[in-house]
């Protein structure tokens, strides 16, 4: 595929910019850079005229990939703080992991637009729980035990992987109702970001090896040159975005980020129903 130097370089510092932004998210709110990563991923791959067939879980796998490194550093530096409530990450980690793995193969049976509907229909709900949800909001006055927690902790790997995200995206939101404090909500299920990234692309590795129209410089559905290039960038970023989460209240970026997603969602859902 024969790309114009301008137009390769303009790419590339995209994907970097995307990296940086996704990273400082992936520390500061908890929603996880994924949720950043695959519109802009996709944007990208569509934009370099690659078939759509298998196009979103080519951007969900490499989005995933990226999480492995980014949630690992989140959760260090969160760790450094005191703030990882390593008791609940171990109790929620073997069904969360069960979950990812449903997803992967979930999303093996599922069209490109198919996971570009989910993504779209989360990604609202998620928007909108960001702009209007209250501090107060409670289910409970601690995360459910057994059947309880094994249910949502396993849908929360379920649903992260098909849309290509960390936990936090769900897990924050979740913790939070189950008053858990928002310092802790966020740096516990940064690792549940790591907890379902590095079982899910293995998985997506395995299951898209032989794929059908698959963009170039993949492995299995991880695109290699996207992956190089966004994952530096969330690693440096992602103890800036801790260190804001620590010294700032981070509500009207939230808000901001809300009304970003809010768009990006749509834009999604009008590309599922209408291509």
């Amino acid at each position: 595929m024969d790309i114009p130097f301008t137009e390769l370089a303009a790419l590339i510092v995209f994907l970097l910019l995307v990296g940086g932004v996704a990273g400082v998210l992936a520390g500061l709110l908890g929603v996880g850079g994924g949720i950043a990563i695959v519109p802009a991923l996709y944007y990208v791959f569509t934009g370099l005229g690659n078939p759509a067939a298998t196009l979103m879980h080519v951007c969900v796998a490499t989005s995933l990939a990226t999480i492995v490194l980014t949630s690992a550093r989140s959760v260090y530096n969160h760790n450094k703080k005191g703030a990882v409530d390593w008791a609940m990450l171990k109790s929620w980690a073997p069904f969360i992991c069960v979950g990812a793995v449903i997803g992967v193969v979930a999303a093996d049976y599922l069209r490109s637009d198919s996971l570009m509907l989910v993504f779209g229909v989360m990604a609202m709900t998620v928007s909108l729980h960001m702009g209007f949800a209250r501090d107060s909001w409670r289910l409970g006055d601690a995360p459910p035990e057994g059947a309880g927690r094994g249910a949502m902790a396993t849908g929360v790997g379920f649903l992260s992987v098909l849309m290509g995200i960390g936990g936090g995206t769900f897990g924050v939101p979740l913790l939070s109702l189950f008053n858990v404090a928002m310092h802790r909500a966020v740096a516990t299920a940064a690792g549940f970001g790591l907890i379902i990234a590095v079982p899910s692309v293995i998985g997506f590795m395995i299951s898209g090896w032989a794929a059908p129209d698959r963009p170039p410089f993949t492995l299995g559905y991880v695109h290699v040159p996207a992956f190089a290039i966004i994952v530096p960038m969330t690693v440096m970023f992602a103890p800036y975005g801790v260190k804001l989460a620590h010294s700032m209240n981070p509500r009207p970026l939230k808000l901001l980020f809300a009304f970003f997603l809010f768009i990006t969602a749509l834009n999604m859902l009008r590309r599922a129903i209408y291509g």
